[in-house]
C-alpha cells in the first residue's frame, strides 16, 4: 500500500490536476452530489469532469485517461455496482479511485457522503493510501476461436441454468487436470469479489489486497467439494462439456455468453491493477467490521466506544 503524490497538490495549478466524477443518474442526489463534489475539488486545485449516465448506457466505450493531460482521480457515486462499472469503462487505463456510496452496503464505495470534505483534506494532505487490486481477464473460446474477453474485478461465474439440473464443470490449472466439479454452478472471485457473490455462497473473506482466487462451487453434488483459494500467477481454464440450454458465463454480474458444449473459459491475472483510496480512518478492517456487523460487542456501538476500543483505552 503506497501514497500517491500525484494526487497530492504542489502548487496551486489546478490545470495540473484532474479529477473526474461518475455517477448512475436516476439515482436520489447524485446530481446533487456531484455538484456539491465539483465544487470541494475546484477548491482543492482540482479541474473537474462530471460524466453521469444512466445505468444501461454507463460503461459503454472506452475511457481515455491521458486524454488532455491524463485524470489523476476518479470519484464514484453510488455503490458497488458503479464501482465494477467504473474499473469495466476504464478497462486498461485504471486510475485511482475514490468510492462514495449513496447504496446500501457499500464494501468499495466506502465513504458516506459526510466523509467525503475530510476525505479529500487527507488526500491534499498525503494522509491516504492507494491500495491495488487484483483484476482478471476471461476469454471464452469456442470452435477454436476466442468469441468474448472481459477484464473484470469481482468474479467470473458459471451459473447451470435452466432446466436448473447440475452441471459438470472441469477446472485445469496450468494445463493440468484439477478436478471435476458437479454442480448448480461454479464462482471463481478475486479477493475484491470474495465479499461479494462468492461470500453469499458460502465462500471465505479473502483480504482484497492478496494476489489469489477463489473457486467456490455452487451446492456441489460431492461434498468433499469446497472451496479452494489458489495463486493468481496460474492460468486456470474451465470447461462445460454438456452444459444446460440456459447455462451461463457472467462476468462482475453481466452475461457475456450463453455456454455450448465444450466451451473452454480461460481466466487469468490481468496487467492493469485496480487502484482503490484509502484513509487513515478507513482500513480494510474497519470496512468489514462495520459492514458485516463482526463481533457481538460492535453491533450497536457507539462512535466513542468503537475509537475506546480501537485506541485501547476505556471509553469516556
Amino acid at each position: 500500500m503506497t501514497s500517491m503524490s500525484r494526487l497530492r497538490p504542489q502548487q496551486p495549478a489546478p490545470q495540473h490536476l484532474r479529477a473526474v466524477i461518475v455517477g448512475p443518474t436516476g439515482l436520489a442526489g447524485v446530481d446533487e452530489e456531484a455538484q456539491r463534489l465539483a465544487a470541494l475539488l475546484g477548491h482543492r486545485g482540482y479541474a473537474v469532469t462530471c460524466r453521469l449516465a444512466p445505468r444501461d448506457t454507463w460503461g459503454q466505450g472506452t475511457f481515455h485517461a491521458a486524454k488532455d493531460g491524463g485524470v489523476d482521480l476518479v470519484v464514484v457515486l453510488g455503490g458497488d455496482g458503479s464501482i465494477l462499472r467504473t474499473a469495466r469503462w476504464m478497462g486498461y487505463e485504471q486510475t485511482p479511485v475514490l468510492g462514495v456510496n449513496l447504496g446500501t452496503l457499500g464494501f468499495l464505495a466506502d465513504f458516506s457522503r459526510a466523509e467525503v470534505e475530510a476525505a479529500l483534506d487527507e488526500i491534499a494532505a498525503g494522509r491516504f493510501r492507494l491500495v491495488e487490486h487484483l483484476m482478471f481477464e476471461c476469454e471464452v473460446e469456442r470452435n477454436g476461436s476466442v468469441i468474448e474477453r472481459e477484464l473484470g474485478l469481482n468474479e467470473t461465474s458459471l451459473l447451470a441454468g435452466p432446466p436448473f439440473s447440475m452441471i459438470e464443470i472441469l477446472l485445469h490449472v496450468d494445463g493440468e487436470l484439477a478436478t471435476t466439479y458437479r454442480a448448480d454452478g461454479l464462482i471463481v472471485s478475486t479477493p475484491v469479489g470474495s465479499t461479494a457473490h462468492n461470500l453469499s455462497a458460502g465462500g471465505p473473506i479473502v483480504r482484497k489486497d492478496l494476489d489469489a482466487f477463489v473457486f467456490t462451487p455452487l451446492n456441489p453434488h460431492t461434498l468433499t467439494n469446497r472451496t479452494v483459494i489458489d495463486s493468481a500467477a496460474r492460468i486456470y481454464e474451465l470447461v462445460v462439456p454438456r452444459p444446460n440450454p440456459g447455462s451461463a458465463c457472467m462476468v462482475d454480474g453481466r452475461v457475456i455468453t450463453g455456454l455450448e458444449p465444450g466451451d473452454r473459459i480461460r481466466i487469468r491475472r490481468a496487467t492493469p491493477r485496480f487502484a482503490l483510496i484509502e484513509t487513515q480512518n478507513h482500513g480494510y478492517y474497519r470496512t468489514l467490521r462495520e459492514k458485516l456487523a463482526w463481533g457481538g460487542g460492535i453491533r450497536g456501538a457507539s462512535a466513542g466506544e468503537l475509537h475506546a476500543a480501537d485506541s485501547g483505552r476505556e471509553p469516556s
